[in-house]
């Protein structure tokens, strides 16, 4: 297994320049990882910098606090789509109205940004670290009933990013719905990255996608895996 193809190279802190989105994608194309991670604003950029590449450009929106109006996430999903061509859109749900119980509210949320992204794919970011266990399964029900295609962990800017014990949770249920896991926040090295996806990540996003590439290919005894 090479763990490059699961890997989306991530930045999206606030202080981002130009200069590191190029960096970014350089980096996401010499060592063939699957795709990128930005803000908007650099959604386009991205796709001009790997179009042709084979790597996916993904944006997020309602980031990070997913307290925003749905009209607002899903304009932003259709913008970044028809303008910026990004190939995914990874969402953060409303966490509040998930915690209040109203979860008519969080698969209209969800469904306003399935429809605004078609025929991408939209991963709804849970924010695990916010959640029970019990929510943590609720709300992979609500992501499967709005029409998305992943459960994601988590932003990376709340109080703890992915823990194996919660992608467990997550792969077990989104295996019964049909939908798939992606684990991103705290991953920084290869024997991390190799747990998830052994517990059933199917996407890994983070920041440090060349470190674990390095280090698999120092724990393999060779070069970079193709």
């Amino acid at each position: 297994m090479s763990i490059a193809k699961y890997l989306e190279h991530t930045l999206l802190k606030p202080e981002a320049t130009v200069t590191d989105i190029i960096k970014l994608c350089a980096e996401a194309k010499e060592y063939n990882l699957g795709g990128v991670c930005v803000n908007t604003c650099y959604a386009g950029l991205a796709h001009q910098l790997l179009k042709g590449t084979g790597v996916k450009v993904v944006t997020v929106v309602g980031f990070p606090l997913g307290a925003d109006r749905s009209e607002v996430k899903a304009l932003a999903t259709k913008l970044a789509l028809e303008e910026d061509h990004v190939d995914e859109v990874d969402m953060v749900m409303n966490i509040g109205a998930l915690k209040s119980g109203n979860f008519d509210a969080v698969v209209d949320d969800i469904a306003a940004v399935v429809e605004a992204a078609k025929p991408c794919a939209v991963k709804v970011i849970i924010e695990t670290c916010l959640l029970t266990d019990e929510e943590k399964v609720v709300a992979c029900g609500l992501v499967a009933k709005g029409g998305a295609a992943f459960v994601k962990t988590s932003t990376g800017f709340s109080k703890g990013g992915a823990t194996l014990g919660d992608v467990e949770i997550l792969a077990r249920e989104a295996k019964r719905l049909g939908i798939s896991v992606k684990a991103a926040g705290g991953i920084r090295d290869y024997e991390t990255a190799k747990a998830m996806v052994e517990a059933g990540a199917d996407r890994i996003g983070t920041s440090a996608g060349v470190a674990i590439c390095l280090d698999e290919a120092k724990a393999m005894g060779g070069g970079l895996p193709k």
